[in-house]
């Protein structure tokens, strides 16, 4: 299961989309406003979403600036999910804590008895997690990790040159406890926060991971380490006549700050005439500004999205100056969520780009977070978005222009790159 980020208190904030890793997060999406958090951080509109398993959460964080007044003064304080509002959720928090009960425990039952898809109540620690994984750095050993369906915890992935890599863990591997403690079942948000360590996330800090290969199982002490995250990578695709128009990979893995420039600049810096392939393939999402500033980087200005906050409508624009005129193919699977999606129905929609693979995740929904008495915050749903055509994403996803099996493998790119190379992009 993947996840995003998150955003605090009372306000329409963010979303991102990451998965949880055991490091800090990486994963889906949601819209936000700028909220002030604990430790004085502003959290920007974000879209979040949280996979059906429970620990899959994203944000992004769009800034002002970006689209027409993306944050109305006057954004009620209240916010309305169903039967359930973030009144209520507060009350029967205050209520558990004055009889010596867990007041985030007591909100997660009114939560999930509310019928909110997507709402959730994080702890403050998971919380200042999110917000330091999409600044791009965060403290831990570099293990990406999903949970199955049997609630084992499995290593997704191995951040290069990280503790883990250096110890020779590998994805796939299973952890099975941290320091002593049995992950097994736990919601991948717990197993993060137990991976951090200390509240000040301080780096050369121990932590003792117990995993499993098959038949092997062993221990492993690592030191933590303070990580960044590169979320882009480019390089050309090989095949093509030197002498000849080319193509350019612009792969994306998550919507990180920074991210939206890193586009631009490898975009700017594609050779005339070449193709650009967007693979937005597993890309849980991020911060909405990024997807922004991305779309602007190949369109000229104009809508990229509208979203509402209580039947508010409001809208995201793209600045002007964009490249309009290099091939561009977007590849997409079933893992490309929220700001992903926000960046793939604006160049679909307005004709930009040809799209490639399979119909992609289905995040689009609206969420306020919302401050408890211990810290902890909900999020409550309170809207949409849709994409420039006026499609509704939020459970429908986006289907591709050419929808392609076995996505998740070689078929799919290599659809892509004659797409591509169709269009003009290589030859």
């Amino acid at each position: 299961m993947t996840f995003a980020y998150g955003a605090v208190p009372d306000n329409p904030r963010y979303g991102a989309c990451w998965c949880p890793t055991l490091t800090g997060m990486s994963g889906p999406c949601l819209f936000v406003h700028p909220r002030r958090i604990r430790r004085g951080a502003a959290l920007t509109l974000v879209f979040v979403s949280v996979l059906a398993t429970g620990a899959a959460v994203g944000s992004w964080g769009a800034e002002p600036g970006h689209g027409k007044d993306p944050q109305p003064a006057g954004m009620p304080a209240r916010a309305y999910v169903g039967a359930v509002e973030s009144d209520q959720v507060k009350a029967a928090a205050a209520a558990a804590q004055e009889d010596g009960k867990s007041g985030s425990k007591a909100a997660r039952e009114v939560v999930s008895r509310s019928g909110d898809r997507w709402g959730a109540v994080y702890s403050a620690r998971e919380y200042e997690g999110f917000r330091q994984k999409l600044d791009g750095a965060y403290v831990g050993v570099g293990i990406s990790a999903h949970r199955d369906a049997q609630g084992r915890i499995a290593v997704e992935r191995v951040e290069p040159g990280s503790p883990a890599q250096k110890a020779g863990i590998r994805a796939g591997d299973r952890l099975r406890t941290v320091d002593g403690e049995n992950v097994t079942g736990r919601p991948v948000t717990e197993v993060v926060a137990l991976l951090r360590g200390p509240a000040d996330g301080s780096p050369g800090t121990r932590v003792e991971l117990g995993l499993g290969r098959g038949g092997h199982k062993w221990t492993q002490e690592l030191r933590r380490a303070r990580l960044t995250t590169d979320p882009v990578t480019v390089d050309r695709l090989s095949g093509y006549d030197a002498h000849r128009p080319g193509a350019v990979r612009i792969k994306v893995d998550s919507f990180t700050k920074g991210t939206g420039e890193r586009i631009r600049r490898a975009v700017r810096a594609t050779p005339r005439g070449d193709g650009i392939l967007l693979d937005l393939r597993g890309n849980s999402g991020g911060l909405v500004s990024e997807a922004v500033t991305a779309a602007s980087s190949l369109l000229d200005g104009g809508l990229v999205a509208t979203y509402d906050v209580r039947g508010d409508q409001r809208v995201l624009d793209a600045r002007p100056g964009g490249d309009t005129d290099s091939p561009l193919v977007v590849l997409v699977d079933g893992g490309t969520m929220s700001a992903a999606e926000l960046l793939t129905g604006a160049l679909q929609d307005r004709g930009r780009a040809v799209v490639v693979g399979s119909r992609t995740f289905g995040k689009g929904s609206v969420q306020m977070p919302s401050e408890l008495p211990d810290g902890s915050v909900a999020e409550l749903t309170v809207g949409h978005y849709r994409t420039p055509a006026g499609r509704n994403v939020d459970g429908e996803g986006i289907d591709p222009d050419l929808a392609v099996k076995g996505d998740d493998g070689p078929s799919a790119e290599a659809r892509a790159r004659t797409v591509l190379s169709g269009l003009g992009g290589g030859s």
